[in-house]
């Protein structure tokens, strides 16, 4: 999932988090066609092949927000679509005669932009993650980054990291849940070194040194989107495809997930028929016994 205010190119970005590893292909909207709006949450499937393994991911692009008159609550339709997500794996947990493989659609991981203004975040980003974060795994990206000099995208991430710190926000990889000394060794360097990873995003190509790549001409020249001494994309792709994506669904699945369904069967008292969890009042259950 993106999420962030309009015009910092989330769709474009999870475009090219998610063409890199599958296609190549040019965008395809003319220079002349005006490009639209992202107004619903829309989610589209990708099957992308990982060490020779094929996975089916999707891809939730959210509209853009802070452009309002009223941004007041603007957060809650994202709230709710997680939220409906964990209902519909809860439906079918608690259903008697359940899949053997229940469709899972909850949200394991949210791409956060965050504006590259070298200054401060505003209100309304904390406001946004401190909400999001007690539901979803939640990764900040300074979007745009090649509007920024290296000296200034290091002192923001410093600034963004420390305010997240001081409003209470946590960010994924929670520190609570290294396992070990190996992943709290990782998840340090990258939570105090890479994070909020500074990217850009293109789905357009060039040629540069012989070699097509993606990338974004400028006056000075082409920002390659895969070239670390130019952006993080490539940190980023790597830490959300490759070296943590099996963690982000057992964070979601054993955190996120649990805190929901705790509460909502508790809320529910056991969530009744009128529910529609249940269906019918469950039988109950004989005794295991005992190993002796």
């Amino acid at each position: 999932m993106s999420k962030g205010q309009s015009g910092l190119g989330k769709s474009t970005l999870v475009n090219t988090l998610f063409k890199s590893q599958v296609s190549r292909k040019a965008s395809s909207w003319n220079r002349e066609e005006k490009i639209p709006k992202t107004v619903e949450i829309k989610a589209i499937g990708h099957v992308i092949e990982e060490g020779g393994v094929k996975m089916k991911l999707t891809v939730i692009d959210t509209p853009g927000f802070g452009d309002q008159i009223n941004n007041e609550n603007c957060w809650e339709p994202i709230e709710k679509y997680i939220n409906e997500q964990y209902e519909k794996f809860l439906k079918e947990e608690v259903n008697i005669a359940r899949k053997k493989r229940i469709p899972d659609t909850r949200v394991h991981c949210c791409l956060y932009f965050i504006s590259p203004t070298g200054h401060s975040l505003r209100p309304l980003d904390l406001e946004f993650m401190k909400h999001l974060s007690k539901v979803v795994n939640i990764i900040p990206v300074i979007a745009k980054a090649d509007t920024m000099t290296l000296e200034e995208k290091s002192e923001f991430k410093q600034r963004v990291r420390k305010e997240l710190e001081v409003n209470g926000i946590e960010f994924y990889p929670q520190k609570e849940f290294d396992e070990d000394l190996e992943d709290k060794t990782e998840n340090d360097k990258i939570r105090q070194e890479s994070m909020p990873f500074a990217v850009v995003g293109s789905d357009k190509e060039y040629q540069v040194n012989g070699k097509r790549v993606l990338g974004r001409k400028t006056p000075w020249g082409i920002i390659e989107v895969e070239n670390l001494n130019h952006c993080e994309f490539a940190l980023l792709r790597d830490f959300v495809i490759r070296t943590h994506l099996q963690d982000l669904k057992e964070v979601t699945h054993n955190i996120h997930y649990e805190t929901y369904r705790a509460k909502r069967l508790n809320d529910n008292g056991g969530l009744p028929p009128g529910e529609g969890l249940l269906g019918t009042v469950l039988p109950p259950v004989a005794p295991c016994p005992t190993a002796e």
